[in-house]
């Protein structure tokens, strides 16, 4: 589907330069080439120390570079601004950038909190002609947009249950040392927070909205090792849950930053009356299906007929890739900033996966209620 593209180049301040902070500028960088439209303006970078932010301003190709996120989400040549430092900073910085009138583009997790989650979401909905994105990029993989539509179609029944998990490994080292991430003040929750979010999105995106979680977390390793000695670790290394759903179907979901081996199984099963899907990140071009009446699954292998593939290549088989997904999560707010659908997350569909999160950090082996 063509989406409307604003009209005249829109300026650009990114604010953080770091794995994610590269992704959104070569996602701002390659939008037009991709999709059309005007080409972005890449106006200003941040990031400390100044010479970092120089060097990599000249390396991203924006025009100038500056050490305060202030004077950044203040320029009066900056009309969105890219979000993409420690979770500690998200909501001063993304109010900031609202109160100066941007639009926001936001990294996961949305906040350490809940009620900073609410406050974002409040200081979003006060200003309706500002648009706000949250970096939920898996939500734009071509075979999961399939996905989602095969769901809505009704291709595979009424969906019953959901199961699905978010494994890594790179907190499974004992001697990993310890930092901010590590913290609640500085990184909030854990596992759930850097990769349950991700798993949650897709889940609602397929199955609705969630009525009742039950969850318990674990820390696996109590402290890490630092230059002052060792340090406790306050957020969780991982979780599991047993969810039901509004529609009344079931699901379970496990995140781990520790599970030794995995990279990015970002994992699910949805269960319908008429049949199963089958995806994981780690296999991101292949999307298993299986129809009632059928013997076993069917791989469907990424190509021009999903959404968006055939704007990077026309050639089915030429697999996608990570950062194409960052890609079309800009098309995707720049439409909304030309007036089109919100397809999110914007910060209203985020609080609510922050909502589930916490609801699963807070349960302790007891129900939640939504």
């Amino acid at each position: 589907m063509t989406k409307i593209l604003p009209s005249s180049p829109l300026g650009v301040a990114l604010i953080g330069t770091g794995f994610m902070g590269k992704c959104h500028a070569l996602a701002w960088r390659n939008v037009a080439a991709t999709f059309g439209g005007a080409h972005p303006r890449l106006e200003v970078l941040c990031d400390l120390p100044d010479s970092k932010a120089q060097g990599l301003a000249q390396q991203f190709g924006f025009a100038r570079a500056t050490g305060d996120w202030r004077a950044a989400v203040n320029d009066p040549a900056v009309d969105v601004v890219s979000i993409t430092t420690p979770n500690g900073t998200h909501r001063e910085m993304a109010e900031a950038a609202l109160a100066a009138g941007k639009h926001v583009w936001l990294e996961k997790p949305m906040a350490l909190t809940l009620t900073d989650a609410q406050a974002m979401a409040d200081a979003a909905a006060a200003r309706p002609g500002q648009a706000t994105m949250l970096g939920y990029n898996y939500l734009r993989s071509p075979a999961f947009q399939a996905a989602v539509r095969m769901v809505q179609a009704g291709e595979i029944g009424t969906p019953r249950a959901f199961r699905g998990v978010y494994d890594e490994d790179y907190a499974a080292d004992p001697d990993l040392p310890w930092s901010w991430r590590h913290t609640l003040a500085g990184g909030g929750l854990g596992a759930l927070g850097d990769l349950g979010c991700h798993l949650i999105s897709q889940m609602v995106a397929l199955m609705g909205p969630v009525a009742e979680v039950t969850a318990i977390t674990d820390i696996a390793h109590a402290t890490r090792p630092s230059p002052e000695g060792p340090r406790a670790v306050e957020n969780e290394d991982s979780a599991l849950a047993i969810l039901r759903f509004a529609s009344g179907a079931q699901g379970s979901f496990a995140t781990s930053r520790v599970a030794r081996g995995r990279k990015c199984r970002l994992q699910w099963e949805v269960h319908g009356t008429l049949g199963t899907l089958v995806f994981d990140q780690e296999n991101m071009n292949e999307l298993w299906v299986h129809r009632a009446g059928e013997a076993g699954f069917t791989r469907h292998l990424t190509g021009p007929e999903q959404p968006d593939f055939a704007a990077f290549c026309p050639a089915p088989g030429h697999n996608f890739g990570f950062n194409e997904q960052k890609v079309i999560e800009a098309r995707d707010l720049l439409a909304a900033i030309a007036g089109g659908p919100v397809t999110g997350p914007d910060f209203a569909a985020g609080l609510q996966i922050e909502r589930i999160i916490h609801a699963m950090a807070a349960s302790d082996g007891r129900p939640v209620t939504l």
